[in-house]
């Protein structure tokens, strides 16, 4: 059976008094780094009332998918979500696509565009175009928003800052498609490959459309090239109310992870930012059985190499959280997606910190929350596949398994 169903068939369903709330600090692993005293941001930032949490509950890691495996965003919180991140791959065109309130199709194909830097050959030398705003962003859509391909009509829908929805519909399409965005500054982008024969005439028309956006792009501006990345169609996911009885909300500022929760069946409580989250949460608190709360900014300083960018954002937070602390949720775990060190300036496959509180916890001892302290947590190092379990369990929400 498979773990999301196993969890569904011991799931009580009844019980609406005991809240779960999941803080998810986005990229909030680190690494060492030898000019801040061989410590993570983690590490270097001050984080009093985390500590404090630590001191009143357990402390473990999580591997996002498997050891040694860097995750993309979809899969980090898929597994969080108690689904296996393997046979539960979502393409981060749905996602993006669902963030920004477009439910596609299922004959659709996605892909989440980024609009880049390219030097006179053609070479990425940003691949985010400066971190455009967003209203540049739909600027430079306009110059591409009539581009006609025969046999597959073309959406584009502008999402935040450098980024969009590339969306194809016709008849016949196919999604396993290999992404044109290298990864890197220093390369040209790839011309869409399909990995498999029923892909083809789909690949074709994505490098028709690229082409032509490409020509119309030639200029000045940060934003004179694109890459396209997470080719794919909407699976078929089931839903939290559906495997685990929850009412769920997700507090998200960023679109893709609003897709995210929306795929699993969460509602989304629109926020601008995390004050926004944090007095929405206590406006909603007695709505819904299970709360979402993604911050993003630590992954983004990570991406940008930004140390002590992210040591900032990690306080702030610390600092912020004396609303959601003082409404007492029943569970409240604290980790991250997957891991993204400055050093790296990407994400990692660096087991994430966890930090889980409740009654029913096992006080194991843990003083601060740190790498290192949760690293020899009494919670060990667990798939994150395997926390929703933990979650439920602590909310006294799973029957006994066998006679």
């Amino acid at each position: 059976m498979e773990l999301h169903r196993f969890y569904s068939s011991l799931a009580i369903r009844t019980d609406r008094t005991r809240k779960i709330v999941v803080l998810l600090i986005d990229g909030l692993g680190g690494l060492s780094h030898e000019d801040y005293g061989y410590k993570t941001e983690l590490e270097y930032a001050n984080h009093p009332n985390l500590d404090r949490l630590a001191s009143h509950g357990a402390t473990g890691m999580l591997t996002p998918v498997l050891p040694g495996v860097t995750p993309g965003s979809g899969p980090a919180h898929i597994a969080l979500f108690g689904l296996d991140p393997i046979s539960f791959n979502i393409g981060r065109g749905v996602l993006e696509a669902l963030g920004i309130g477009i439910v596609p199709d299922p004959a659709d194909v996605l892909a989440r565009g980024n609009f880049c830097t390219v030097d006179d050959t053609g070479v990425i030398i940003d691949r985010r175009a400066g971190r455009i705003s967003t209203q540049t962003c739909e600027e430079r859509l306009s110059l591409l928003r009539d581009i006609r391909v025969p046999e597959c009509e073309i959406e584009l829908h502008v999402v935040r800052d450098h980024r969009f929805v590339l969306r194809l519909k016709g008849s016949d399409l196919d999604g396993n498609i290999g992404n044109t965005d290298p990864g890197t500054v220093g390369a040209k982008p790839r011309a869409a490959a399909a990995l498999d024969q029923r892909a083809e005439a789909t690949a074709g028309f994505i490098n028709a459309f690229v082409d032509q956006a490409l020509h119309r792009l030639k200029g000045p501006s940060a934003a004179n090239g694109l890459v396209l990345r997470g080719f794919s169609m909407l699976p078929d996911i089931p839903s939290f109310d559906e495997l685990y009885g929850l009412r769920s909300a997700a507090l998200a500022v960023y679109p893709m992870y609003k897709g995210l929760a929306r795929i699993v069946g969460m509602d989304i409580l629109n926020c601008n930012d995390l004050s926004d989250q944090l007095r929405t949460l206590d406006t909603y608190w007695n709505d819904y059985d299970y709360f979402f709360i993604h911050y993003k900014y630590t992954d983004s300083c990570g991406e940008d190499g930004e140390f002590l960018s992210k040591v900032r954002h990690i306080e702030t937070l610390d600092s912020s959280i004396d609303s959601l602390l003082s409404l007492e949720p029943a569970v409240l775990a604290v980790t991250g997606d997957h891991s993204t060190p400055a050093a790296l300036k990407s994400h990692s496959w660096h087991p994430v910190p966890l930090l889980l509180v409740s009654p029913t916890c096992r006080r194991d001892g843990s003083t601060a929350f740190t790498e290192s302290v949760c690293a020899r947590g009494g919670l060990g190092t667990l798939e994150s596949k395997y926390l929703m379990g933990l979650l439920l369990a602590h909310a006294l929400r799973l029957e006994k398994y066998g006679a």
